[in-house]
Parts: C-alpha cells; sequence; structure tokens
C-alpha cells in the first residue's frame, strides 16, 4: 500500500474581518506560510477598515461548535488555535468543545485587547477565559495590555518574572509580547514544564503594518506545533517568522491605517522572478 504523509493539521476558531489583516485571515496565512493545513470556525465578523473597528456581530454558538466537530471529528487537528471568542457565551461553549479533543495541544491567543491598548472583548468574558480556557493550554499568547489585565498590575522588565509565573497559575506556559525596551521590545516566555524563562529580543519597526501581528505569532506558534516541535523551538521559530513577517510587510502601502504584515516573505524572490520572466515576454 502506497505511503501517504500526513498534512500539520492547525485548526483555527476565531473571529473573520474583511481587511485579510487580522483574525482568522491572518490565522490561515500564517499557517500555510509555515507549513502547515489551515482549517477553521467563524466566531463572530467584523466590521472595519484600517483605521476603525465599526460593529461586530458574532456567530450562533450551535454553527461554532458544529463547523468545529465537522473538521476535528473527521479529519482530525494536530492542534488547535483560538482567536478572538468576545462574548462569555462562546468562550464557555468554546471550552467545552475543546475538553472533548484532550489529546490535541491548544494555543489560546486571549484577545482581550488590541496593541494599541483598545478592549476587544466583554468584561464577563475574562474570567471565563482565565477558568476554562487558560487550563486547558499549551501557551497562552497575551500583548502586554492583555498581561496586564490578568496579572492585575502594570507589565515591566522588572516584574515580568513574577507575574508571567502569576499568569501561568492557571495551568498553562505563557508568552507576552512586546515589552517596551528602549528601541527593543521584549518577548517573555516561561515554560511551565521546565519552569524556563527565556527572553527574545527584536528591534522595533518602524511601521503602521502590525495589525494581525498577535494572531500571526501565534498561528505560527501552533503550526510549528502541530509539526511536533516541543514549546521552547515553536516559539522561537514563531519569533524569527512574526520579525520577519513584520519587516517585509514595512514596505507595502495598504490604506491610511494599520495595515498587514507580510506572511509570505520567503516566497518574495519567487514572485519577482516570475514577473520578471512574464515582463520579458
Amino acid at each position: 500500500m502506497e505511503h501517504k504523509k500526513d498534512f500539520a493539521k492547525v485548526f483555527m476558531i476565531a473571529g473573520s474581518e474583511p481587511l485579510g489583516c487580522c483574525g482568522i485571515q491572518a490565522d490561515i496565512k500564517a499557517v500555510s506560510a509555515c507549513g502547515g493545513f489551515a482549517a477553521g470556525a467563524t466566531t463572530l465578523l467584523v466590521d472595519m477598515n484600517t483605521t476603525q473597528v465599526k460593529g461586530i456581530r458574532t456567530m450562533p454558538v450551535d454553527i461554532i461548535l458544529s463547523q468545529s466537530r465537522d473538521f476535528l471529528d473527521d479529519v482530525g487537528a494536530d492542534c488547535i488555535k483560538t482567536g478572538m471568542l468576545y462574548e462569555k457565551q462562546i468562550v464557555e461553549a468554546v471550552a467545552g468543545l475543546l475538553r472533548e479533543y484532550p489529546e490535541v495541544p491548544k494555543v489560546i491567543d486571549p484577545v482581550m485587547v488590541d496593541s494599541g491598548g483598545t478592549a476587544l472583548i466583554l468584561q464577563e468574558a475574562i474570567d471565563a477565559y482565565r477558568e476554562l480556557l487558560f487550563p486547558q493550554a499549551e501557551i497562552i499568547t497575551p500583548n502586554i495590555h492583555e498581561a496586564r489585565v490578568l496579572a492585575g498590575e502594570d507589565i515591566t522588565l522588572d516584574n515580568v518574572d513574577r507575574l508571567i509565573r502569576k499568569i501561568s497559575e492557571a495551568g498553562c506556559s505563557v508568552i507576552i509580547k512586546s515589552i517596551p525596551d528602549g528601541d527593543n521590545l521584549i518577548d517573555v516566555l516561561y515554560n511551565r514544564r521546565t519552569d524556563n524563562i527565556r527572553r527574545f529580543s527584536k528591534r522595533r519597526i518602524d511601521t503602521r503594518n502590525v495589525n494581525g501581528t498577535g494572531d500571526t505569532f501565534g498561528s505560527a506558534i501552533a503550526t510549528y506545533i502541530a509539526r511536533k516541535y516541543d514549546l521552547e523551538a515553536a516559539v522561537e521559530r514563531a519569533e524569527i517568522f512574526i520579525n520577519e513577517s513584520i519587516a517585509y510587510g514595512s514596505g507595502y502601502r495598504f490604506g491610511p491605517g494599520y495595515g498587514p504584515v507580510h506572511p509570505f516573505y520567503r516566497t518574495i524572490d519567487f514572485f519577482e522572478r516570475e514577473d520578471r520572466s512574464y515582463s520579458l515576454k
């Protein structure tokens, strides 16, 4: 019998928006760019442009759950990644769903506050995240604003080792993203299984094309976990991926507000060679 390969399958449960910058659209691009197979169920629809969020409409919970089971029970997943869930009812329903698949590692992106500090979630959902989702997670990926909400105080490089362990008491590893350090930004990873803390330093890039960085980064981690990398190796490779995606994305124009990163930077040379070849005809 012919041996066939398996996809590294990542299933996302996240919101959708029209720009293709963040949410499940960014998830799909990141998973694909990192060598995985992307699938997902949509939790909500966001009406937005590059300068503002105009409205949010949630999907019926029964549809979210049915779509998820359609894939997970039929095809199966090597990692599950959650994005914007928005309200308590959806958080509770997704948490119940994830308990049906204890063998599948989960990356939980607690989409509560955007990179500018604007709230993206109803207050009642935050406790549900902490109590129901975090204990099931392999890792959670809060930005510095979300980490402040979870820790109950501001996050600095001086106190982050203590506070990241406090957040991890929910039962998961944690990476806190984008702590300021002069001209650099620091991501801090706490591996709960090994009690190890690692810091990843990156040069701050002057760009407005940062919409969806959290989604892209979390999906990259999920993909490397799906590809059977251990947690620290998965984060290490995802750090390289998101930094390069931001750097390459900074060279593009995209509306008057916040634009996307460029997750397919590894194929830019191919596309440019293809364009040159076509133009010579």
